[in-house]
């Protein structure tokens, strides 16, 4: 089903909210869909992440370990003071989130890998932004144990209400086994106050047996992460193998199931689990197969464009496109393909300030694009 059919409202809309769009310089433009799609940066390499600050400039990670701002004028400046990130296959800088307190205070976070082939993990940087530098930075994350593969880090974070963070993790690759052990927090969700201390709500403070910022576990490699702010829930997707992507309504305790049960396969064609679904784990809201390879992810809260209202847009890296999920409550009700003819894979999805959708392209040119409604 093509956009210009299912949202002939939303393309009637008044051009007045789309006029405040323009302060951005376009680099190009292109309708698609019956959007607009405006490049507003572009020559980022390998970009991972998009954030906004209060006075409209954008921060852009990139995966070699570059943080860059992106000015109203298109001009991009690099962040200096940043932590040591280990650059290595899927490995390098991820995420970059702007305190909700920003305006007073100067707070960002990064996520990132560090440390060395043989020992690495996901860690959290917490630093202020200070005239295009990062100070009083410090580490108040660090995954653990460590591990020995350049694969599946993970790296998406949100701010909830409480003002807590949820960091998502991965397993790693060679590890799965250790997404079903409380006491480690390879393949897990965790979940963590700004001074890096554990809520005193997480679901396995006081056990033993378990590390304390666990969120949720039983995780493969989770790169998408929502939280809906209207209904109060908190959303992931995550990587399967060939097949078994999978998005997922997080709960405090959750057990997701990897590597007991998956509807994929491994990469050599043989069974994972003979299980789709395991006694005592979550089911999964929505899944893929074969796998696109999903990325960024938003659930979209706007009023630029209201009839995407509680949809939830998915970066596709493999399938080179944006799905579109459909939803009613907490339930997926149809899928639809977006922005296949950008023919590039999609690393992240963002709702700006404008409601309009930014998402960023996976190559060493990437794009920052903006899709608004068509004029």
């Amino acid at each position: 089903m093509r956009l210009l059919t299912r949202f002939a409202l939303l393309f009637s809309l008044a051009l007045a909210p789309i006029s405040a769009l323009a302060e951005q310089p376009v680099i190009d433009s292109q309708i698609v869909d019956g959007y607009q799609l405006d490049t507003v940066a572009d020559g980022l390499d390998f970009p991972w992440c998009v954030a906004f600050l209060p006075n409209g400039d954008l921060l852009v990670t990139q995966r070699s370990g570059a943080l860059v701002r992106v000015d109203g004028a298109g001009k991009k400046h690099v962040i200096t003071g940043m932590p040591e990130v280990y650059h290595a296959r899927q490995g390098g800088l991820f995420d970059v989130m702007v305190s909700p307190d920003f305006a007073a205070t100067g707070i960002v976070y990064l996520s990132y890998a560090a440390g060395t082939p043989g020992a690495n993990q996901t860690s959290v940087f917490k630093a202020r932004l200070q005239d295009d530098a990062l100070v009083d930075g410090d580490v108040i994350f660090a995954a653990s144990p460590t591990k020995a593969t350049a694969v599946h880090y993970g790296g998406r974070m949100v701010t909830l209400p409480d003002g807590s963070i949820v960091l998502t993790l991965g397993d790693g690759f060679r590890y799965r086994e250790e997404a079903q052990k409380l006491s480690s927090h390879i393949g897990t969700i965790v979940r963590f106050m700004p001074d890096g201390s554990a809520p005193a709500d997480n679901p396995y403070i006081g056990r033993k047996d378990a590390l304390p910022e666990i969120f949720s576990y039983g995780h493969r490699s989770v790169q998408g992460l929502v939280h809906d702010a209207q209904t109060g829930t908190l959303w992931a997707h995550e990587h399967g193998a060939q097949g078994g992507d999978e998005l997922n309504l997080l709960v405090p305790g959750g057990n997701y199931g990897w590597p007991l049960a998956t509807t994929g396969i491994d990469y050599t064609g043989a069974k994972i689990t003979p299980f789709k679904q395991y006694p005592g784990t979550e089911k999964f809201a929505h899944d893929w197969v074969p796998s696109i390879a999903p990325s960024g992810m938003v659930r979209y809260r706007g009023t630029l464009m209201p009839e995407l209202d509680g949809d939830f847009l998915i970066g596709g890296l493999a399938s080179m496109d944006v799905r579109l999920l459909e939803t009613a409550g907490n339930e997926v009700t149809s899928e639809h393909v977006l922005f296949e003819e950008l023919e590039e894979r999609i690393r992240d999805l963002r709702i700006g300030p404008d409601g309009a959708i930014y998402l960023l392209t996976d190559t060493d040119e990437g794009r920052v694009i903006r899709i608004s409604p068509a004029p």
